[in-house]
């Protein structure tokens, strides 16, 4: 039976409409920013938390928006599945990595998904995103 870590993932674009991704040090997937809840956080709180940990951006957990809850395959931890409660970050950011994050790519939708993604963006969040309203 597959390991289950529970995690938050936020949904976060730029002005031109790309979608925020993350790749962590020593890793070779990118991914929403985003990670474990500490313990007494709530999935939101650790939403929020995640996004100024990894990326420098402060915003009020009371203004992300839920997008659902999915189960994937972790994409840096062999046998693992996660199970994530994704978020959107309505309005546009910009971002920088910090704390554990070696590279920030800002994801073009309309473009071929490159290889490198983990399996929550191209099984989950990118068709939900593509099928609608989520901006």
């Amino acid at each position: 039976m597959k390991h289950r870590i529970v995690v938050s993932a936020v949904c976060v674009f730029d002005p031109a409409g790309r979608l925020l991704t993350v790749r962590k040090r020593g890793t070779g997937m990118f991914m929403h920013p985003g990670g474990k809840p500490e313990a007494g956080e709530t999935a939101v709180q650790a939403a929020a938390r995640e996004l100024a940990e990894e990326v420098g951006i402060g915003i009020d957990p009371a203004l992300l928006q839920p997008m659902g809850v999915w189960i994937a395959d972790a994409a840096n931890e062999a046998d693992t599945d996660i199970e994530a409660t994704v978020f959107l970050a309505p309005g546009t950011w910009q971002a920088s990595p910090s704390a554990e994050i070696a590279e920030i790519r800002w994801l073009d939708l309309a473009a071929a998904w490159p290889a490198d993604l983990a399996p929550l963006l191209t099984d989950h969040i990118l068709p939900a995103l593509a099928a609608g309203p989520a901006r």
